[in-house]
């Protein structure tokens, strides 16, 4: 059967792709050795390095985020290497699982997937360490499972109170360019992202931002790589090429992308962010629902994670409201599946579009029975009226 109108695609990644985009991508394909390819490597490697917030290198890896994930890895660690990770959700255990079968010795802080990783008990644990065995802190900044963030400042400035030599690495994943990133002023060592979130592209792209301490560590480091090897791609870089045929199309669209983010200015962006965040919040909670992450100002803009009342499955919400509504809610993951639905507010997002989808999951709240209040939608509505907003400057 066919609906009538746009789908909404509201899960926390991939975002919807915006047309400009679209159009940048649908480019014809040109030689990756020739001349005229230069300035689009060079523009998307310096472009990355603006939102990364960073004066050292990015890689560009034709690949999705769970490829930089590896890469960050193999290319900063030796078999045997203890790593320290923290349980945030889904996505924190996901790259644990990796670190195990990379022959890593991944220790996990547990948590209860409803807040961002704990500095303090990094801290402590770094304490404890006194031969550094560990290697690497792992942190995920934005958990994508449950709308929780991570404080990554506190994280950096935890390992520095223990005065631990131990790398910290970063997965931004869904965060980069939706929430304040700071590579450089944070101290970080290595972060992942992806391109199929907050900037705005199709999945197919994926980044690690090196420091200078993980490009020197990269030289000693025993892991086996080779695709992912940072000393094979530094050299053509600096002249804007790649070790390997790239993803050129996406390259173009990542160029777009990054056009548009600073037309609209990184500062709005990640207000824009924050101010739909909140707005869902608001609504979630006047539907006596509730909200995944319970750590008040580690809530995340780029989605909200509800969970259902007890002995409601959120997956058939999911289908009935796509089926009936046409929008495509996230589903919980592991721990939370059937538990929890995602609403994803990232990307080329505005307000009324916000509106759209709270009034879409309203309606599915009721169409599938499942017990909450009206007005939910009302109350995001009052508060986007009234919530400031920043003027639209590029930068």
């Amino acid at each position: 059967m066919r609906h009538a109108g746009r789908h909404f695609l509201q899960i926390p990644g991939p975002s919807s792709v915006p047309d400009r985009i679209l159009r940048a991508i649908s480019q014809q394909t040109i030689d990756h050795r020739g001349p005229d390819f230069a300035a689009v490597g060079l523009k998307a490697l310096e472009g990355m390095k603006k939102i990364f917030k960073t004066d050292s290198h990015v890689f560009i890896y034709p690949a999705s985020g769970t490829g930089a994930w590896e890469a960050a890895l193999v290319n900063v660690l030796s078999p045997g290497d203890q790593v320290l990770m923290f349980e945030t959700g889904h996505f924190a255990t996901m790259w644990k699982n990796m670190a195990e079968r990379l022959g890593l010795n991944a220790e996990f802080i547990g948590g209860d997937w409803r807040s961002g990783a704990d500095p303090d008990l990094i801290e402590k644990r770094l304490r404890e360490d006194t031969s550094h065995k560990i290697k690497a802190v792992c942190v995920v900044h934005n958990e994508t499972s449950t709308g929780s963030v991570s404080p990554i400042a506190e994280v950096r400035q935890a390992i520095d109170n223990a005065g631990h030599p131990a790398l910290l690495m970063v997965d931004t994943i869904s965060g980069l360019a939706s929430i304040d990133y700071r590579h450089d002023e944070w101290g970080v060592d290595v972060t992942v992202s992806g391109s199929q979130k907050g900037l705005m592209l199709p999945p197919g792209l994926s980044f690690n931002a090196a420091s200078q301490k993980a490009l020197a560590v990269n030289k000693t480091a025993e892991l086996q790589r080779s695709y992912w090897d940072w000393a094979d791609m530094i050299g053509p870089n600096k002249t804007g090429y790649f070790p390997y045929t790239p993803g050129t199309n996406l390259l173009y669209g990542l160029n777009e992308a990054l056009d548009m983010l600073h037309e609209e200015g990184l500062d709005n962006v990640f207000a824009r962010h924050a101010r739909h965040g909140e707005a869902t919040r608001m609504a979630v909670r006047a539907w006596g629902l509730d909200v995944l992450c319970a750590q008040q100002g580690q809530e995340s803009g780029v989605l909200t994670a509800v969970r259902l009342p007890e002995g409601h499955s959120a997956d058939r919400f999911r289908a009935i409201t796509l089926e009936n509504y046409n929008i495509s809610l996230g589903n919980g993951l592991s721990k939370v599946a059937d538990k929890v639905f995602r609403i994803g507010h990232l990307g080329d997002f505005n307000d009324l579009m916000l509106m759209a989808t709270l009034s879409g999951v309203e309606m599915g709240l009721a169409k599938a029975e499942i017990p909450h209040q009206s007005g939910g939608t009302q109350a995001a509505l009052e508060h986007l009226k009234t919530a400031e907003t920043l003027p639209l400057a590029a930068e």
